[in-house]
């Protein structure tokens, strides 16, 4: 690997492919070098869950979901926004179609016919993907050095793109080690924290055995002044799913906290009351609260984690809407789905450029964002790789 080449990716995940895509298209020679075996691991396990690309909401309220990030990201999730990834995936021959949700997913239902016909693409105009190759950092010359195949290599590029992914889901490839390469250029980095994960939750012995791998479906969840409706999962060591997720930034820093869970968002208390005052004397509360408002086992045996809950009417609403659970701590990085914390905004400059380290430029998980589940995180990734990739074309 001593030949010179314009541009080198580092990192085979969706920012670093779509970049390679991007700059291959405009003629450039490009060498993408990832660690593991095979390209876009992460890519490929967001796949089983039908692969959610993007979300097609209006935009001002997409943006809003990137929290603190969103004014940093606006400028390229405007240039590369989600009816644009979609045109990219269509453009690949890769049917799309828009549930119900919002969220858009390929007709396919999965990444590996996008991945095959992505790396087909890139092949087809001279890309080279060199695998089993680490990146060591940088020579004091400069230059590029890989462990490859128990060798040090070194390769000279004109520009260098970084997509090493954050910390989380360590066993397929994003295990932050490239930190202490970049804190050596002085490059400012933020700690990592689990974004999108679970929390622990002191369950019930019985609670746990019985119900612990069901979801708690169209509830919604909330936390100081944001609600978030959705589901959640009951977990063995506590909770998770797309309601916990979306409240997860504000759920960390504050841990241990307390959140309620309205096991009824679409009626009202009043109304809820009023059905609780109808119903059949004589019946067990579990019968009444199943037949007078449909809760399931599971939400029922919330009610109880607490202790047994008051039959009177008033009472009884007011638990159903506002049920107390308290969480412990977030699950750590080797089980969250994103990662918070990386190359610190302030350390690019509008192009994504290192400030430290001219001529390298970061896309993808490694920067410091967060986003929910839903289509945002993978949208944020691919508009971070095209928008790095068209600064390495205008430089």
């Amino acid at each position: 690997m001593s030949e010179q080449t314009p541009v080198a990716i580092i990192g085979a995940g969706p920012a670093g492919l779509i970049a390679a895509d991007v700059l291959s298209a405009a003629g450039k020679r490009v060498v993408v070098v990832e660690r593991m075996p095979s390209a876009a691991r992460k890519l490929l396990m967001a796949g089983r869950g039908g692969l959610n690309l993007t979300h097609a909401e209006p935009f001002e309220t997409f943006i809003a979901r990137y929290g603190e990030a969103a004014a940093h990201l606006r400028p390229m999730l405007e240039a590369f926004a989600p009816e644009d990834l979609v045109a990219w995936v269509e453009g690949l021959g890769q049917e799309t179609f828009t549930g119900s949700s919002g969220r858009v997913f390929p007709k396919a239902m999965k990444a590996s016919p996008l991945l095959r016909a992505l790396l087909r693409r890139l092949a087809d105009r001279g890309a080279v993907i060199r695998l089993n190759t680490t990146w060591l950092g940088w020579r004091d010359d400069g230059a590029l050095q890989f462990a490859d195949g128990g060798a040090v290599r070194s390769l000279r590029a004109d520009a260098t793109l970084l997509a090493l992914g954050g910390a989380s889901w360590p066993r397929l490839g994003s295990n932050g080690l490239w930190t202490d390469a970049l804190a050596a250029r002085g490059v400012q980095l933020e700690p990592f924290r689990p974004a999108n994960a679970g929390f622990n939750v002191a369950w019930s012995a019985h609670f746990r055995s019985r119900f612990a791998g069901q979801p708690l479906k169209t509830i919604a969840i909330r936390h100081d002044a944001r609600e978030v409706r959705g589901e959640a999962m009951i977990t063995r060591y506590g909770v998770e799913g797309g309601a916990i997720y979306a409240l997860s930034a504000g759920l960390r820093a504050s841990v241990p906290t307390t959140v309620t869970i309205d096991l009824r968002p679409a009626l009202t208390h009043a109304q809820i009351a009023a059905k609780l005052t109808r119903a059949k004397r004589g019946d067990s509360l579990s019968s009444t609260l199943r037949k007078a408002l449909g809760l399931t086992p599971l939400a029922i045996g919330l009610l109880h984690e607490n202790g047994p809950p008051l039959r009177a009417p008033e009472a009884l609403a007011e638990l159903i809407k506002a049920a107390p659970v308290r969480l412990l701590a977030a699950q750590g990085l080797e089980r969250a789905i994103s990662s918070a914390g990386g190359v610190a905004r302030s350390a690019v400059d509008d192009a994504l450029q290192l400030r430290a380290l001219p001529g390298v430029y970061v896309a993808g998980e490694m920067l410091d964002w967060e986003a929910p589940t839903g289509g945002y995180l993978l949208q944020a990734s691919f508009a971070t790789g095209v928008w790095a990739a068209r600064a390495i074309l205008a430089g």
